[in-house]
């Protein structure tokens, strides 16, 4: 059996979400989109892909995760811009479908239901309360489709989900062909068009009603996917940047290709600390999964001290990748320049002035004027040392044999084996306050009323406690409990402008207290 699939288009409705990555590859669950297509059927079928937006990334990451199925891949020639339709991207492929085949769209999820094979045509399709939006069909007593209507109609039996067998494949792409002599340019040509046009001259398309059906078609569709799928998993997205998650590996995507050519080499530097990397490809790598616990769920007070410890002898060890002094200038440029530019793109994003404030009470003055006071030569004068980069607990596993580390950054002011350990510490200390749990629940609040500013979050116990005992480390240690501070709050100001709508604003307005907070501390 051969199950079409076209990923060549550009995914325009998704907006920001498609910049740097394919539609079909947008994380729903634990996997992207594509992933519950391909495996919702046997191992054993032929999948024909039409590749064009973004196709390379496509490609290989089908080939990264699914190395033992067969894959037939077509390249469109024209996939945005007059010319381009679902029905042009899907004549790219006839050569390779004469036969009976399925057509699954790419935005398409069916979970827990198998789709039949193309014995007969069919359409599948599902009954909604309100099926307007969507082109929808009726069905006749005998149970196939009598007619197709376009988006707005009233009183329909089920919606068109984008999931279609087809086994008079002959007449099925006369049809579309002749379709498309009449109009080249014409954007909307799309399977139900040839369908209705088949069953308007006497063709059968049995209706076929699923019991779900998760579409991520858009913003709000995708949503509504992620909050509904059975693997559901939280993450704080970037759009540049996803983690998927297998039985045995784990695959993260960057849309920069030296970012992912860094953080395989730094895998190697902390062999050992970091899971086996597997396979790579550009945007891709492929890496081993580990089992144990999310350490922000397990970390109990005994163990964060024993932690912390572990990663003084095994993460932070002594490094001189480059001297004192350019060390000193990649902090000050790490620290300075690159927070300005954050809050400044914060700014800009939300059209905002940076103006005195007072959150929860506290006269804050501009930010800008605060940053002037920070002493960026003091908190340049880092610790060069082995690094993660992105030290927060949900990047850290508690298993059996101790700790292992994910996620870490790729580099540090663009060196590989030595950053600032107070960044880790920072990092730690922002994690401790805000992590993901906390976020992805909205246990957090914010109002913003003119100048009046009020903001608060949930914290958990465990992680108060732990808190505490890093408090206590950074005292017994040496370390400058203010700066590990001021780069907390900076931390949070860089992050400002990086997540989504309510949250941005609570990082931004929260980074400008807290380091209202530290600069007052002697």
């Amino acid at each position: 059996m051969k199950v079409f699939l076209t990923t060549s288009g550009t995914g325009s409705r998704l907006n920001e979400l498609t910049k740097y990555i394919n539609k079909a590859l947008v994380r729903v669950g634990k996997k992207p989109a594509i992933s519950y297509i391909i495996e919702s059927y046997s191992s054993d079928t032929e999948f024909v892909i039409t590749l064009g937006y973004k196709g390379d990334q496509v490609k290989d990451f089908l080939e990264l995760a699914y190395p033992t199925i067969h894959f037939t891949f077509i390249w469109v020639d024209k996939y945005e811009g007059p010319g381009t339709s679902l029905g042009y991207s899907m004549l790219q492929a006839k050569q390779e479908l004469q036969c009976p085949f399925i057509f699954h769209a790419c935005d398409t999820i069916v979970e827990g239901w198998k789709a039949p094979e193309p014995s007969e045509n069919w359409a599948a399709g599902l009954s909604m309360d309100d099926m307007t939006q969507y082109t929808s069909f009726d069905v006749n007593e005998d149970g196939y489709i009598s007619k197709y209507n376009d988006k707005g109609a009233l009183g329909a039996d089920l919606v068109h989900i984008g999931l279609i067998g087809v086994q008079d494949y002959k007449n099925y792409w006369e049809t579309l062909e002749r379709i498309y002599a009449t109009d080249p340019n014409d954007s909307r040509l799309n399977d139900t068009i040839t369908l209705s046009d088949m069953i308007s001259r006497g063709a059968k398309v049995k209706a076929v009603a699923v019991p779900s059906w998760l579409d991520i078609g858009n913003p709000s569709a995708l949503i509504n996917a992620r909050a509904n799928i059975s693997d559901h998993f939280e993450n704080l997205d970037k759009v540049d940047e996803s983690l998927f998650f297998f039985g045995d590996f784990a695959i993260k995507f960057f849309a920069q290709e030296k970012k992912v050519a860094d953080r395989v080499a730094r895998g190697e530097i902390l062999k050992g600390l970091v899971p086996r990397t597997l396979e790579v490809r550009k945007n891709f790598y492929k890496y081993e999964f580990v089992r144990g616990g999310l350490y922000s769920e397990v970390a109990t007070k005994d163990d964060f001290k024993k932690f912390l410890s572990w990663s003084q002898s095994y993460l932070w060890k002594p490094v001189q990748e480059v001297s004192d002094e350019k060390f000193h200038t990649v902090c000050r440029d790490f620290y300075e320049n690159k927070t300005k530019e954050r809050v400044q793109k914060f700014l800009s994003m939300y059209q905002l002035e940076d103006i005195e404030t007072t959150i929860n009470g506290n006269i804050i003055p501009p930010l800008k004027d605060m940053l002037n006071t920070v002493d960026f030569d003091w908190l340049a004068q880092g610790v060069q040392a082995q690094f993660h980069g992105d030290y927060i607990l949900e990047n850290i596993l508690k298993t059996e044999e101790g700790y292992c580390l994910l996620d870490w950054r790729q580099d540090f002011g663009g060196q590989l084996r030595g950053g600032d350990m107070y960044y880790d510490l920072g990092k730690l200390a922002h994690n401790l306050v805000v992590n993901h749990d906390i976020i992805s629940r909205n246990l957090f609040a914010i109002s913003v009323e003119g100048d009046m500013i009020t903001c608060d979050i949930q914290r958990k116990p465990h992680l108060v406690e732990c808190e505490k005992v890093l408090e206590t480390f950074l005292a017994e240690e040496g370390f400058d409990k203010k700066k590990v501070q001021v780069i907390r709050a900076l931390i949070w100001l860089s992050m400002s402008p990086l997540h989504h709508d309510a949250f941005n604003p609570f990082l931004f307005y929260f980074g400008k207290l807290h380091l209202w907070q530290a600069l007052q501390n002697p």
